[in-house]
């Protein structure tokens, strides 16, 4: 009998769940025993379910093949067989918000991809180099929910991920202006080339709800966890933009930084690649050994070199330098569907196993 924690997710036949599937082949705490997806994939094969809908790049893991799909709606029968869950429904907001929180309600911890609990006051959205502490709401949480061990924990938009990390690794130069633009590959629409053939040679200027999302998310992951709750913080000021461009995966900021204290390039250097967090120092298996790395080059980082640093989990910075306007501007990179999608949940998952929040059940 395996020792491993018994995973489902739910919304396993779309392009996250395959990434949550592909992520947790062999994965040495995790293992995938149930998938649930939309009652029209619901009693089939895994394989048939998705059919010639496969995304990834390396083959659909033989383990999960013959699993049959069950339909997400039967909470009950769904959590009974399984200790945690990854949710990556395509549903509305206010629906994915309510299965969510019945999956919680059986008992199970649910670790999200969606974007619907990421503004529920007691609901951690973490980023776990970063923001490890917040899981200390989960306390809160349960009172409301009235569960024992049943939560809900959410990772922040794909986005930020390319510069929130710097902007925690220079806090102590107090950054408090930011401007940014996102160049977010289609994948972070869910989509491949062969989806979107428009994108081919094009770039769409607009992403909806994507720059709200880049503005504010990453004051709630900077916040301080006081007094019982999740304060945002105040600083930076964020400005942001975001654009689809034709890359596949991938999403490059390129950013501008306004600091109070003023550090010179060498101090902003060593911050980036000294940084660590709870990850590092708990040795989580999907952890980054290094998180950030800095590219001298004046070409990098680029997508198609630099985008599976760390196997995808690890964030890429160059062309630190000064600027004219701002004190001092540079290039972010991260995977949007590693890092900043599936791969942020199971890091997650495996902060929360580590202190204690997900276990057997």
């Amino acid at each position: 009998m395996s020792e491993k924690l018994k995973v489902g997710i739910l919304g396993g036949t779309g392009m996250v769940g395959q990434r949550f599937i592909s992520l947790l082949e062999n994965h040495p705490w995790f293992e995938v025993v149930t998938i649930a997806a939309s009652p029209r994939s619901a009693g089939k094969r895994y394989e048939d379910a998705v059919g010639d809908r496969w995304k990834m790049t390396t083959p659909m893991p033989e383990a999960v093949k013959d699993i049959v799909v069950m339909n997400v709606n039967e909470v009950e029968k769904v959590a009974a067989s399984v200790d945690f869950v990854f949710s990556a429904v395509d549903m509305t907001k206010d629906e994915i918000r309510a299965i969510e929180e019945d999956y919680a309600k059986t008992e199970t911890p649910v670790v999200s991809n969606n974007s619907a609990h990421r503004w529920t006051p007691d609901v951690p959205m973490i980023i776990p180099e970063i923001n490890s502490d917040h899981t200390d709401i989960i306390a809160k949480q349960k009172e409301r929910l009235g569960t024992k061990r049943g939560f809900i924990a959410v990772k922040p938009n794909c986005s930020i991920q390319s510069y929130t990390p710097a902007l925690k690794a220079w806090e102590e130069f107090e950054p408090y202006e930011v401007v940014a633009t996102t160049y977010q590959a289609i994948s972070g629409a869910g989509k491949t080339f062969k989806d979107w053939p428009e994108m081919v040679g094009n770039i769409i200027p607009y992403i909806g709800g994507e720059e709200e999302k880049s503005e504010k998310e990453p004051l709630r992951v900077l916040g301080k966890y006081e007094d019982g709750e999740i304060k945002l913080a105040k600083e930076p000021v964020i400005t942001c933009q975001c654009i689809r461009v034709p890359v596949l995966n991938g999403h490059t900021a390129a950013v501008f930084v306004k600091f109070r204290r003023k550090p010179t390039k060498e101090q902003l250097i060593e911050k980036l690649e000294s940084f660590r967090g709870a990850p590092q120092e708990l040795g989580l298996p999907s952890a980054p050994k290094q998180f950030i790395q800095y590219m001298t080059e004046d070409n990098r980082p680029q997508v198609a070199l630099d985008v599976d640093y760390e196997r995808g989990m690890g964030v890429s910075i160059g062309r630190l330098r000064e600027d004219t306007v701002y004190d001092w501007k540079f290039v972010g990179l991260s995977h949007n569907t590693v890092r900043g999608a599936a791969g942020g949940a199971v890091l997650c998952a495996e902060l929360l196993k580590a202190k204690g929040f997900i276990e057997a059940k």
